[in-house]
């Protein structure tokens, strides 16, 4: 009688044990659905950002002529025209910021993607597409002096997104000159890294070359020659420092971040007013069809990119390294991805009136 109790007893002990497992592996399977599904999510919402710089291009180049009947609104003027071209931007752009900054409010605080806030971050896109319509919606009701006022504060926010970019680029830059750093096993990956540093190096150079050529052939562009030059110095000196027996990280990350300063050179050269453009060659009417379709293009992408890679990489934005990761944790900031979203927002804005509120946003 003793044994079969004691026989009962450690059967039950192994069902309990047997149970326990099960519920782990369960628990284990429901966390890497949630995390795939979170994961997944932030593609979505790339897309959806996406979408929306394509708007604010549509209301400032063609939504007058598409759209005659929202002169109807009362905020858009008599004949419209404060919900088109910049103002048309930046009311999409509002839009856009309102989105992103009620997901910002309700996700960030999520920790476990066990939370219901997870659910809502990564689910009920039908929901949240109903609250994207309602806030692009919204801006087209406000009157115009707000609209102006929130174009102000954009110029803020565009500043400070360009700046939590940069830090995600110096970030990024790091990782991939550690990865293609030479070691005794990857001698091909070193000689695939000297490459990529010449030719990241090559289409800097080659980029001030254009850039002198094309916007800074008279002594009157001053202002041109002095951006230029002062990013041509910028490269020689980071390729100084790289070589520097010191320092000794090699020319990757060097050339890296001296194509990435001379497209911002490029741009801030690009977006000066008509009036005052240098570009010569009678750029505008010649060949400056392609260069601005290329521009817009590359500027979309790299919106996109920058809040996307930016949004994911909160952990370069911490200052202590050596946090434990659970398994229930979330896989990125929710609350961090749709803040730099927000500001992404305000800096599509100010990239397409070219930081000018009063700019007559041409195609």
């Amino acid at each position: 009688m003793f044994d079969w109790r004691m026989s009962a007893s450690e059967g039950a002990v192994h069902v309990i044990h047997f149970t326990d497992r099960t519920l782990q592996e369960v628990n284990k399977v429901d966390y890497a659905v949630e995390r795939r599904k979170s994961l997944h999510a932030r593609y979505y919402f790339g897309i959806l950002f996406f979408i929306m710089n394509l708007v604010a291009w549509f209301f400032r180049d063609y939504g007058q002529n598409v759209l005659p009947w929202i002169h109807y609104i009362k905020a858009c003027g008599n004949e419209g025209d404060d919900c088109f071209h910049s103002l048309g931007v930046l009311r999409v752009s509002l839009g856009c910021f309102i989105f992103f900054l009620v997901m910002f409010v309700t996700t960030v605080k999520t920790r476990k993607l066990c939370e219901g806030r997870n659910s809502w971050h990564s689910r009920w896109w039908e929901l949240k597409a109903v609250l994207l319509l309602l806030s692009m919606a919204l801006p087209f009701f406000i009157p115009s002096q707000f609209v102006q006022i929130y174009g102000e504060i954009a110029r803020i926010g565009a500043g400070i997104f360009l700046l939590l970019q940069l830090v995600s680029v110096i970030h990024f830059i790091m990782w991939w000159n550690n990865y293609w750093t030479a070691d005794e096993e990857t001698k091909e990956r070193c000689s695939l890294g000297l490459v990529m540093s010449t030719l990241f190096y090559v289409c800097a150079i080659c980029g001030i070359v254009y850039m002198y050529a094309s916007y800074a052939s008279k002594s009157s562009c001053s202002l041109n020659i002095f951006f230029i030059t002062w990013t041509s110095i910028l490269l020689a000196v980071m390729m100084v420092i790289s070589l520097n027996s010191k320092v000794n990280r090699g020319l990757l990350s060097s050339g890296i971040m001296a194509s990435y300063i001379v497209f911002l050179c490029w741009c801030a050269i690009r977006s000066e007013p008509a009036t005052i453009r240098c570009d010569t060659k009678n750029q505008e009417t010649r060949n400056g069809s392609w260069i601005t379709i290329l521009g817009f293009l590359i500027a979309i992408f790299a919106i996109v990119l920058a809040a996307f890679s930016t949004g994911i990489d909160s952990k370069c934005f911490q200052f202590s390294k050596n946090k434990v990761e659970n398994e229930d944790d979330i896989p990125y900031n929710y609350g961090f991805f749709h803040m730099v979203f927000s500001l992404g927002a305000m800096y599509f804005a100010m990239l397409f009136i070219s930081w000018d509120l009063n700019n007559s946003a041409r195609k």
